[in-house]
Protein backbone atom coordinates (compact mmCIF):
# COMPACT_ATOMS: atom_id res chain seq x y z
CA UNK A 1 0.00 0.00 0.00
CA UNK A 2 1.36 3.35 -0.88
CA UNK A 3 0.93 6.81 1.08
CA UNK A 4 1.37 10.16 -0.63
CA UNK A 5 3.85 13.32 0.91
CA UNK A 6 2.96 16.87 0.13
CA UNK A 7 5.46 19.77 0.97
CA UNK A 8 2.84 22.48 0.89
CA UNK A 9 3.76 26.19 0.43
CA UNK A 10 4.46 25.63 -3.75
CA UNK A 11 2.86 28.04 -6.13
CA UNK A 12 1.85 25.31 -9.07
CA UNK A 13 2.50 26.74 -12.25
CA UNK A 14 2.31 25.07 -15.92
CA UNK A 15 0.87 23.27 -17.71
CA UNK A 16 -1.66 20.05 -17.38
CA UNK A 17 -3.50 17.95 -20.05
CA UNK A 18 -6.47 16.46 -18.83
CA UNK A 19 -7.25 12.74 -19.30
CA UNK A 20 -10.28 10.97 -20.40
CA UNK A 21 -13.58 10.63 -18.39
CA UNK A 22 -13.39 7.72 -15.89
CA UNK A 23 -17.05 8.30 -15.73
CA UNK A 24 -17.41 8.33 -19.36
CA UNK A 25 -15.24 5.08 -20.46
CA UNK A 26 -16.76 2.85 -17.70
CA UNK A 27 -20.22 2.71 -19.33
CA UNK A 28 -19.31 2.87 -22.15
CA UNK A 29 -16.76 -0.31 -22.44
CA UNK A 30 -20.02 -2.15 -20.86
CA UNK A 31 -21.52 -0.86 -24.16
CA UNK A 32 -19.40 -3.48 -25.82
CA UNK A 33 -21.47 -6.30 -24.72
CA UNK A 34 -24.27 -5.13 -26.56
CA UNK A 35 -22.15 -6.55 -30.08
CA UNK A 36 -19.59 -9.50 -31.11
CA UNK A 37 -17.39 -6.67 -33.26
CA UNK A 38 -14.94 -4.89 -32.46
CA UNK A 39 -14.84 -2.34 -30.25
CA UNK A 40 -11.66 0.39 -30.14
CA UNK A 41 -12.29 2.77 -27.22
CA UNK A 42 -9.54 6.29 -27.44
CA UNK A 43 -8.48 8.34 -24.42
CA UNK A 44 -8.95 5.79 -22.05
CA UNK A 45 -7.27 6.78 -18.77
CA UNK A 46 -4.81 4.02 -16.98
CA UNK A 47 -6.96 3.94 -13.70
CA UNK A 48 -7.93 0.76 -11.72
CA UNK A 49 -11.46 1.04 -12.01
CA UNK A 50 -10.49 1.14 -15.72
CA UNK A 51 -8.64 -2.73 -14.96
CA UNK A 52 -11.33 -3.81 -13.03
CA UNK A 53 -13.58 -3.33 -15.81
CA UNK A 54 -12.02 -5.19 -18.33
CA UNK A 55 -11.38 -8.15 -15.77
CA UNK A 56 -15.51 -8.36 -15.61
CA UNK A 57 -15.55 -8.40 -19.21
CA UNK A 58 -13.44 -10.74 -19.72
CA UNK A 59 -15.18 -12.96 -17.27
CA UNK A 60 -18.04 -12.25 -19.02
CA UNK A 61 -16.14 -13.42 -22.63
CA UNK A 62 -14.35 -10.62 -24.01
CA UNK A 63 -11.14 -10.06 -24.87
CA UNK A 64 -9.39 -6.74 -24.05
CA UNK A 65 -6.01 -5.45 -25.04
CA UNK A 66 -5.45 -2.47 -23.11
CA UNK A 67 -2.31 -0.34 -25.07
CA UNK A 68 -1.70 3.32 -24.72
CA UNK A 69 -4.42 5.04 -23.45
CA UNK A 70 -6.12 2.86 -26.61
CA UNK A 71 -8.67 -0.25 -25.64
CA UNK A 72 -9.27 -2.95 -27.98
CA UNK A 73 -12.83 -5.52 -26.96
CA UNK A 74 -13.08 -8.51 -28.83
CA UNK A 75 -15.87 -11.08 -28.67
CA UNK A 76 -14.58 -15.28 -27.12
CA UNK A 77 -16.37 -17.78 -27.65
CA UNK A 78 -17.51 -17.77 -24.36
CA UNK A 79 -20.86 -16.35 -23.24
CA UNK A 80 -20.90 -15.80 -19.87
CA UNK A 81 -23.86 -13.78 -18.31
CA UNK A 82 -22.36 -13.70 -14.45
CA UNK A 83 -20.67 -10.85 -12.99
CA UNK A 84 -19.60 -12.34 -9.74
CA UNK A 85 -19.31 -10.30 -6.36
CA UNK A 86 -15.38 -10.25 -6.47
CA UNK A 87 -15.01 -7.45 -9.35
CA UNK A 88 -18.87 -5.86 -8.90
CA UNK A 89 -18.30 -5.11 -5.19
CA UNK A 90 -15.23 -3.06 -5.79
CA UNK A 91 -17.25 -0.30 -8.29
CA UNK A 92 -20.60 1.06 -8.63
CA UNK A 93 -20.43 1.39 -12.14
CA UNK A 94 -19.88 -2.38 -12.87
CA UNK A 95 -23.63 -2.86 -12.16
CA UNK A 96 -24.11 -1.59 -15.64
CA UNK A 97 -23.23 -5.01 -17.60
CA UNK A 98 -26.87 -5.58 -16.31
CA UNK A 99 -28.49 -3.63 -19.14
CA UNK A 100 -26.12 -4.86 -22.23
CA UNK A 101 -26.21 -8.69 -20.89
CA UNK A 102 -30.04 -8.17 -21.00
CA UNK A 103 -30.31 -6.64 -24.12
CA UNK A 104 -27.96 -8.98 -25.89
CA UNK A 105 -27.82 -12.38 -23.83
CA UNK A 106 -31.45 -12.17 -22.50
CA UNK A 107 -30.21 -13.01 -19.35
CA UNK A 108 -27.92 -11.87 -16.31
CA UNK A 109 -26.47 -12.72 -13.15
CA UNK A 110 -25.13 -9.79 -11.47
CA UNK A 111 -24.02 -8.86 -7.96
CA UNK A 112 -25.18 -5.85 -5.82
CA UNK A 113 -22.45 -3.66 -5.52
CA UNK A 114 -23.03 -3.26 -1.93
CA UNK A 115 -22.38 -0.36 0.53
CA UNK A 116 -20.92 2.91 -0.09
CA UNK A 117 -18.66 4.92 2.05
CA UNK A 118 -19.94 8.10 0.85
CA UNK A 119 -24.03 7.45 1.41
CA UNK A 120 -26.77 5.74 0.25
CA UNK A 121 -26.60 4.76 -3.48
CA UNK A 122 -29.44 1.91 -4.39
CA UNK A 123 -29.58 0.12 -7.71
CA UNK A 124 -33.49 0.25 -7.09
CA UNK A 125 -33.70 2.50 -10.30
CA UNK A 126 -31.59 0.40 -12.45
CA UNK A 127 -34.02 -2.21 -11.51
CA UNK A 128 -36.97 -0.27 -12.22
CA UNK A 129 -35.31 0.62 -15.67
CA UNK A 130 -35.41 -3.32 -16.46
CA UNK A 131 -38.57 -4.13 -15.06
CA UNK A 132 -40.52 -1.44 -17.06
CA UNK A 133 -38.65 -2.97 -20.32
CA UNK A 134 -40.28 -6.18 -19.43
CA UNK A 135 -37.24 -8.00 -17.48
CA UNK A 136 -38.53 -10.34 -14.34
CA UNK A 137 -36.00 -9.46 -11.73
CA UNK A 138 -34.49 -11.73 -8.65
CA UNK A 139 -32.73 -10.73 -5.67
CA UNK A 140 -31.30 -13.25 -4.04
CA UNK A 141 -28.25 -14.04 -2.02
CA UNK A 142 -26.71 -10.64 -3.12
CA UNK A 143 -27.13 -11.53 -6.14
CA UNK A 144 -29.90 -9.77 -9.28
CA UNK A 145 -31.18 -12.82 -11.52
CA UNK A 146 -32.65 -11.36 -14.45
CA UNK A 147 -34.49 -12.34 -17.60
CA UNK A 148 -35.76 -10.76 -20.51
CA UNK A 149 -37.90 -13.73 -22.22
CA UNK A 150 -38.12 -13.60 -25.24
CA UNK A 151 -37.05 -10.28 -25.48
CA UNK A 152 -37.01 -6.63 -23.80
CA UNK A 153 -40.09 -4.38 -24.83
CA UNK A 154 -40.05 -0.96 -25.13
CA UNK A 155 -42.28 1.27 -23.04
CA UNK A 156 -42.44 4.57 -21.33
CA UNK A 157 -40.21 4.85 -17.85
CA UNK A 158 -40.20 7.29 -15.14
CA UNK A 159 -36.72 6.83 -14.35
CA UNK A 160 -36.85 9.70 -11.21
CA UNK A 161 -35.73 8.70 -7.63
CA UNK A 162 -35.38 9.98 -4.32
CA UNK A 163 -32.45 11.89 -5.14
CA UNK A 164 -33.29 13.02 -8.47
CA UNK A 165 -31.97 11.74 -11.74
CA UNK A 166 -29.30 9.12 -11.78
CA UNK A 167 -26.48 8.56 -14.52
CA UNK A 168 -25.93 5.09 -13.92
CA UNK A 169 -29.38 3.96 -13.82
CA UNK A 170 -29.72 6.08 -17.13
CA UNK A 171 -27.11 4.38 -18.91
CA UNK A 172 -27.91 1.13 -18.12
CA UNK A 173 -31.54 1.32 -18.92
CA UNK A 174 -30.12 3.41 -22.36
CA UNK A 175 -27.78 0.20 -23.22
CA UNK A 176 -31.00 -2.12 -22.39
CA UNK A 177 -33.56 -0.07 -24.31
CA UNK A 178 -31.15 -0.19 -27.72
CA UNK A 179 -31.86 -3.86 -28.63
CA UNK A 180 -35.62 -3.68 -27.27
CA UNK A 181 -38.73 -4.33 -29.32
CA UNK A 182 -40.45 -1.39 -30.62
CA UNK A 183 -40.14 2.37 -28.82
CA UNK A 184 -38.88 3.20 -25.41
CA UNK A 185 -39.28 6.59 -23.87
CA UNK A 186 -37.10 7.37 -21.29
CA UNK A 187 -38.27 10.54 -18.82
CA UNK A 188 -36.40 12.18 -16.06
CA UNK A 189 -33.43 10.84 -17.60
CA UNK A 190 -29.87 11.89 -16.60
CA UNK A 191 -28.09 14.89 -18.36
CA UNK A 192 -24.61 14.51 -17.60
CA UNK A 193 -22.49 14.70 -20.08
CA UNK A 194 -21.08 11.23 -19.92
CA UNK A 195 -24.50 9.64 -20.58
CA UNK A 196 -24.34 11.77 -24.26
CA UNK A 197 -21.08 10.67 -24.76
CA UNK A 198 -22.65 7.32 -24.26
CA UNK A 199 -24.84 7.94 -26.50
CA UNK A 200 -22.45 8.85 -29.10
CA UNK A 201 -21.18 5.69 -28.93
CA UNK A 202 -24.55 3.57 -29.41
CA UNK A 203 -25.29 5.65 -32.11
CA UNK A 204 -21.86 4.63 -33.64
CA UNK A 205 -23.21 1.10 -32.96
CA UNK A 206 -26.55 1.34 -34.82
CA UNK A 207 -28.81 2.09 -32.28
CA UNK A 208 -31.69 4.76 -33.08
CA UNK A 209 -31.49 7.63 -30.14
CA UNK A 210 -32.89 10.57 -29.70
CA UNK A 211 -32.35 13.35 -26.95
CA UNK A 212 -29.09 11.76 -25.10
CA UNK A 213 -27.81 13.92 -22.95
CA UNK A 214 -31.61 15.90 -21.88
CA UNK A 215 -33.91 15.04 -19.67
CA UNK A 216 -35.81 12.99 -22.08
CA UNK A 217 -34.96 10.25 -24.39
CA UNK A 218 -36.23 8.51 -27.13
CA UNK A 219 -35.12 5.09 -28.44
CA UNK A 220 -36.18 3.10 -30.99
CA UNK A 221 -35.10 -0.51 -30.31
CA UNK A 222 -32.81 -2.52 -32.96
CA UNK A 223 -32.27 -6.50 -33.86
CA UNK A 224 -28.79 -6.01 -33.56
CA UNK A 225 -25.49 -3.55 -32.84
CA UNK A 226 -22.16 -3.56 -34.79
CA UNK A 227 -18.66 -1.99 -33.63
CA UNK A 228 -17.42 1.29 -32.97
CA UNK A 229 -14.30 3.58 -32.91
CA UNK A 230 -15.25 6.34 -30.61
CA UNK A 231 -12.33 8.58 -27.95
CA UNK A 232 -13.77 9.48 -25.04
CA UNK A 233 -14.39 12.58 -23.39
CA UNK A 234 -11.98 14.73 -21.26
CA UNK A 235 -12.42 13.98 -17.42
CA UNK A 236 -14.67 17.27 -16.13
CA UNK A 237 -14.10 16.18 -12.73
CA UNK A 238 -10.00 16.02 -13.37
CA UNK A 239 -10.23 19.35 -14.73
CA UNK A 240 -11.88 20.92 -11.60
CA UNK A 241 -9.64 19.47 -9.16
CA UNK A 242 -6.74 20.76 -10.79
CA UNK A 243 -8.57 24.38 -11.00
CA UNK A 244 -8.73 23.66 -6.80
CA UNK A 245 -5.25 23.08 -7.05
CA UNK A 246 -4.01 25.83 -8.67
CA UNK A 247 -6.19 28.19 -6.35
CA UNK A 248 -5.73 26.94 -3.34
CA UNK A 249 -1.63 26.49 -4.29
CA UNK A 250 -1.82 30.71 -5.52
CA UNK A 251 -0.52 29.41 -8.59
CA UNK A 252 -1.12 30.15 -12.46
CA UNK A 253 -2.10 26.71 -14.19
CA UNK A 254 -3.38 26.16 -17.64
CA UNK A 255 -5.96 23.24 -17.90
CA UNK A 256 -5.86 21.36 -21.06
CA UNK A 257 -8.04 18.89 -22.87
CA UNK A 258 -11.38 20.21 -21.67
CA UNK A 259 -14.70 20.78 -22.95
CA UNK A 260 -15.53 24.08 -21.12
CA UNK A 261 -19.33 23.96 -21.47
CA UNK A 262 -19.05 20.78 -19.63
CA UNK A 263 -17.69 23.22 -16.27
CA UNK A 264 -20.14 26.10 -16.66
CA UNK A 265 -21.28 25.72 -13.18
CA UNK A 266 -17.85 25.25 -11.52
CA UNK A 267 -16.04 28.45 -13.66
CA UNK A 268 -18.87 30.03 -12.19
CA UNK A 269 -17.91 29.53 -8.86
CA UNK A 270 -14.49 30.10 -9.42
CA UNK A 271 -15.58 33.71 -10.28
CA UNK A 272 -17.49 34.27 -7.47
CA UNK A 273 -14.55 33.15 -5.57
CA UNK A 274 -12.55 36.69 -6.47
CA UNK A 275 -10.42 34.55 -9.21
CA UNK A 276 -9.36 34.23 -12.22
CA UNK A 277 -10.58 32.32 -15.21
CA UNK A 278 -9.92 32.88 -19.07
CA UNK A 279 -10.92 30.12 -21.62
CA UNK A 280 -9.33 29.83 -25.17
CA UNK A 281 -11.21 26.71 -27.16
CA UNK A 282 -10.30 23.69 -24.98
CA UNK A 283 -8.04 25.20 -22.90
CA UNK A 284 -8.60 27.09 -19.22
CA UNK A 285 -6.54 29.20 -17.44
CA UNK A 286 -6.56 29.77 -14.08
CA UNK A 287 -5.24 32.34 -11.62
CA UNK A 288 -5.30 33.18 -8.11
CA UNK A 289 -6.72 36.16 -6.94
CA UNK A 290 -5.21 37.62 -3.73
CA UNK A 291 -8.19 36.05 -1.49
CA UNK A 292 -10.73 33.65 -1.56
CA UNK A 293 -14.41 35.78 -1.28
CA UNK A 294 -17.05 33.32 0.61
CA UNK A 295 -19.35 32.08 -1.56
CA UNK A 296 -22.66 29.20 -1.04
CA UNK A 297 -22.42 26.07 -3.22
CA UNK A 298 -24.90 23.82 -3.36
CA UNK A 299 -24.38 20.17 -5.23
CA UNK A 300 -27.14 19.29 -7.73
CA UNK A 301 -27.66 17.34 -11.16
CA UNK A 302 -25.42 18.39 -14.43
CA UNK A 303 -25.69 21.37 -15.17
CA UNK A 304 -25.16 22.22 -11.87
CA UNK A 305 -22.19 21.94 -9.16
CA UNK A 306 -20.92 18.49 -9.55
CA UNK A 307 -20.81 16.12 -6.01
CA UNK A 308 -17.61 14.88 -7.36
CA UNK A 309 -16.08 18.67 -6.79
CA UNK A 310 -17.59 19.30 -3.49
CA UNK A 311 -14.86 18.03 -1.17
CA UNK A 312 -12.35 19.73 -2.97
CA UNK A 313 -13.74 22.85 -3.14
CA UNK A 314 -14.32 22.38 0.65
CA UNK A 315 -10.65 22.98 1.06
CA UNK A 316 -10.89 26.59 -1.04
CA UNK A 317 -14.03 27.62 1.60
CA UNK A 318 -11.60 26.81 4.61
CA UNK A 319 -9.10 29.07 3.41
CA UNK A 320 -11.58 31.98 2.25
CA UNK A 321 -12.51 35.24 3.81
CA UNK A 322 -15.51 34.79 5.52
CA UNK A 323 -18.64 32.28 6.11
CA UNK A 324 -19.47 29.78 3.60
CA UNK A 325 -21.88 26.91 3.00
CA UNK A 326 -22.06 23.91 1.07
CA UNK A 327 -25.44 22.29 1.09
CA UNK A 328 -25.06 18.63 -0.79
CA UNK A 329 -28.28 17.36 -2.69
CA UNK A 330 -26.94 14.41 -4.15
CA UNK A 331 -25.78 12.48 -1.90
CA UNK A 332 -26.11 14.10 1.62
CA UNK A 333 -24.11 11.92 3.84
CA UNK A 334 -20.70 12.54 0.99
CA UNK A 335 -18.99 14.53 4.29
CA UNK A 336 -16.53 11.74 5.05
CA UNK A 337 -13.94 14.45 4.17
CA UNK A 338 -14.51 17.11 6.62
CA UNK A 339 -12.81 15.75 10.13
CA UNK A 340 -9.74 15.47 8.26
CA UNK A 341 -9.46 18.74 7.11
CA UNK A 342 -11.10 19.84 10.52
CA UNK A 343 -7.62 17.98 11.82
CA UNK A 344 -5.33 20.06 9.24
CA UNK A 345 -6.95 23.28 11.42
CA UNK A 346 -10.05 23.86 9.46
CA UNK A 347 -13.11 24.93 10.82
CA UNK A 348 -15.88 23.16 9.30
CA UNK A 349 -19.53 22.54 11.34
CA UNK A 350 -21.95 20.18 9.47
CA UNK A 351 -25.94 20.14 9.92
CA UNK A 352 -27.52 17.31 8.16
CA UNK A 353 -26.91 18.04 4.56
CA UNK A 354 -25.19 21.20 5.43
CA UNK A 355 -21.82 22.57 5.95
CA UNK A 356 -20.78 25.58 7.53
CA UNK A 357 -17.45 26.80 7.11
CA UNK A 358 -15.54 29.27 8.57
CA UNK A 359 -12.54 30.80 6.52
CA UNK A 360 -8.98 30.58 8.13
CA UNK A 361 -5.48 32.26 7.52
CA UNK A 362 -4.01 28.92 6.79
CA UNK A 363 -4.17 24.94 7.06
CA UNK A 364 -1.39 23.19 9.02
CA UNK A 365 0.26 19.90 7.36
CA UNK A 366 -0.61 16.51 9.45
CA UNK A 367 -1.54 12.86 8.61
CA UNK A 368 -4.78 12.13 7.25
CA UNK A 369 -6.90 9.13 6.23
CA UNK A 370 -8.55 9.37 2.60
CA UNK A 371 -12.10 7.47 2.73
CA UNK A 372 -12.92 7.63 -1.40
CA UNK A 373 -11.95 9.13 -4.39
CA UNK A 374 -12.73 12.74 -4.41
CA UNK A 375 -11.45 12.84 -0.73
CA UNK A 376 -8.54 11.43 -1.43
CA UNK A 377 -8.34 14.34 -3.93
CA UNK A 378 -9.22 17.06 -1.39
CA UNK A 379 -6.89 16.07 1.10
CA UNK A 380 -4.17 16.83 -1.55
CA UNK A 381 -5.80 19.94 -1.94
CA UNK A 382 -5.29 20.89 1.60
CA UNK A 383 -1.69 19.47 1.51
CA UNK A 384 -0.87 21.62 -1.20
CA UNK A 385 -1.98 24.57 1.31
CA UNK A 386 -0.41 23.55 4.13
CA UNK A 387 2.77 24.15 5.53
CA UNK A 388 4.94 21.94 6.17
CA UNK A 389 4.64 17.91 4.82
CA UNK A 390 1.17 15.97 4.86
CA UNK A 391 0.93 12.44 4.76
CA UNK A 392 -2.02 11.23 2.60
CA UNK A 393 -3.19 7.44 3.34
CA UNK A 394 -4.83 4.92 1.45
CA UNK A 395 -4.03 6.37 -1.70
CA UNK A 396 -5.52 3.33 -3.92
CA UNK A 397 -8.89 5.55 -4.15
CA UNK A 398 -6.86 8.43 -5.54
CA UNK A 399 -5.95 5.47 -7.96
CA UNK A 400 -9.19 5.00 -8.97
CA UNK A 401 -10.07 8.24 -10.65
CA UNK A 402 -6.58 10.21 -11.54
CA UNK A 403 -4.35 9.16 -13.52
CA UNK A 404 -0.53 10.04 -13.65
CA UNK A 405 -1.81 12.00 -10.39
CA UNK A 406 1.89 12.37 -8.70
CA UNK A 407 3.69 12.53 -11.88
CA UNK A 408 0.85 15.92 -13.31
CA UNK A 409 1.72 17.29 -9.74
CA UNK A 410 5.31 17.39 -10.01
CA UNK A 411 4.88 18.94 -13.34
CA UNK A 412 3.32 21.85 -11.97
CA UNK A 413 6.02 22.31 -9.58
CA UNK A 414 4.48 20.60 -6.46
CA UNK A 415 6.85 18.72 -4.30
CA UNK A 416 5.11 15.29 -4.03
CA UNK A 417 6.11 12.02 -3.52
CA UNK A 418 4.55 8.25 -3.80
CA UNK A 419 5.99 5.90 -0.95
CA UNK A 420 5.61 2.34 0.73
CA UNK A 421 3.79 2.60 3.41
Amino acid sequence: MDKLEIIGGRKLKGKVKISGSKNAVLPIMAASLLTDDLCIIENVPRLSDVFTMARLLESLGKKVDFGQNILSITSRKSKSFAAPYRLVRTMRASFCVLGPLLAKRKKAKVSLPGGCVIGLRPVDLHLKGMESLGASIKISGGYCYAKAEPCLTGRHIFLGGRFGSSVLATANTLMAAVMARGETVIDFSASEPEVEDLTSVLKKMGADIKGGGTPQIIVKGRKSLGGFRHSVIPDRIEAGTFMAFAIVSKGFVTIENVIPKHLGAVIDVVKSMGQMVEIKGRKIKVKSGRKISSVNITTLPFPGFPTDLQAQFMVLLSLSSGISTVTEKVYPDRFMHIPELNRMGAKIFRSGPVAIIEGIKRLSSAEVMASDLRASACLAAAGLAASGKTTLHRLYHLDRGYENFTQKLKGLGAEVRRVKE
